[in-house]
């Protein structure tokens, strides 16, 4: 098939869902053109990495003055400043030119839009090509339902504020898409649930198709050269996102101390890019390291007994889950974390709620080495037959050939 993907932000190692989605895809003989942005040089090496397993590669730049200036545009409209935050008029120009280009001898299969701030671009689309080509938006998580939550919960003041300006008109632009477009991707039944609540007797619901987030398992595995430190638990992502600051101060002060309590030597690492000041702020406790930007993250992912996901709030499937999986570390992940996946509770992934509870299991993990052992093997069975990502670009091919 030949393919356009309009990504609003560079597809890297780090935004691994659109990256790795159009590597599995060309390898499968798509054939695939990339339109995104990018805002830093590295992002723009990252596009010109891919320029040799694609057929084309439309980079454009997008300065941080520009987003901001799009945020505040977006102040007195009704639409969500993330819809407005990667709005480039310049690239939806080239999108639309290679659509129509195209149309006469070599057509377009289908375009692919990626996120909320992909939003205004597949609206554009449509509204200049009304029909043709299919057009799938992967919505990836619904914002709202993300929204919904962190204006209850984060622990920051000023993301509670945000999250609840932004609330009311995410749920209307989510809605509008619905109403607009024949097939919508998310990575979870709760976000697909979230979707469908928009549906009502006059304005039927869009296909909302739930396409899983994946892992690169020849990337990431088991490494027995990294002996497993046997105090070591490990907790990724990316630090400066607000769901990723809540749940490592939650695991900080609310956890940590019951497993000190009965191991004073259990070391925590917190291994992500830009970790906020809150969580440099507890590396000051001499059994915590915060590491920062990391060039390989797997060491720590191998190198810990547990890895740990008490996430507090958040949407979609989370990378930080099944990245440990697919390195053979026992995972313990609050039911919102887990519940995402179909991993099988206490054989593939262990579940834990209330802080006494994740103390618990977690201690009683780092007294069982053969039961991680066990759990981390199972674990890693479990994403090789679930979250490939060859396996999920054939379940998206299915996608666009029945939205033609």
């Amino acid at each position: 098939m030949k393919l356009l993907f309009v990504v609003p932000y560079t597809p890297t190692l780090i935004r691994t869902r659109p990256y790795n989605l159009l590597r599995a895809l060309a390898r499968r003989g798509n054939r695939l053109t990339l339109l995104t942005l990018w805002t830093e040089p590295a992002e723009l090496e990252s596009a010109e990495q891919l320029r040799s397993e694609l057929e084309a590669v439309h980079a454009l730049p997008m300065p941080a003055w520009q987003s901001l200036a799009n945020s505040l545009r977006a102040l007195p409209t009704p639409e969500p400043l993330q819809a407005w935050y990667s709005w480039q008029p310049r690239l939806a120009n080239r999108m639309t030119a290679l659509v129509e280009s195209a149309r006469a001898s070599d057509p377009f299969d289908a375009v692919h839009v990626e996120h909320l701030r992909g939003a205004k671009y597949a609206l554009h689309l449509r509204s200049k090509s009304p029909a043709k080509p299919a057009l799938v938006w992967d919505s990836v998580d619904s914002i709202a339902l993300l929204f919904k939550q962190s204006s209850a919960q984060s622990s920051k003041r000023f993301n509670r504020w945000l999250a609840q300006f932004e609330l009311k008109r995410t749920e209307r632009l989510e809605a509008r898409m619905m109403r607009r477009f024949e097939r919508i991707l998310v990575t979870s039944q709760k976000d697909r649930a979230a979707f469908l609540a928009y549906s009502t007797p006059h304005q039927p619901a869009a296909n909302v198709t739930v396409l899983q987030n994946g892992v690169d398992l020849e990337y990431f595995h088991p490494d027995a050269s990294l002996p497993r430190q046997e105090d070591a638990l490990v907790v990724s992502g990316k630090m400066s996102y607000h769901a990723n600051i809540t749940m490592v101060l939650y695991l900080y002060q609310k956890i940590m101390p019951l497993i000190w309590q009965q191991r004073p030597g259990a070391k925590l690492w917190v291994v992500g890019k830009d970790p906020s000041a809150e969580i440099l702020a507890i590396a000051s406790h001499p059994n915590v390291q915060v590491t920062g930007t990391v060039s390989d993250i797997r060491p720590f992912l191998c190198g810990a007994s547990i890895a740990l996901a008490p996430l507090v709030y958040g949407a979609g499937s989370q990378y930080k889950v099944i990245e440990a999986m697919a390195c053979g570390t026992p995972v313990i992940a609050s039911r919102l974390a887990a519940e995402a996946f179909s991993a099988e509770e206490d054989c593939e992934i262990i579940v834990a709620q209330e802080p006494a509870e994740f103390a618990e299991k977690a201690l009683h993990l780092l007294a069982n080495p053969n039961l991680r052992q066990a759990i981390g093997t199972a674990g890693r069975q479990y994403v090789e037959r679930r979250h490939d990502w060859n396996q999920l670009a054939a379940q998206l091919e299915e996608v666009y050939r029945d939205t033609r």
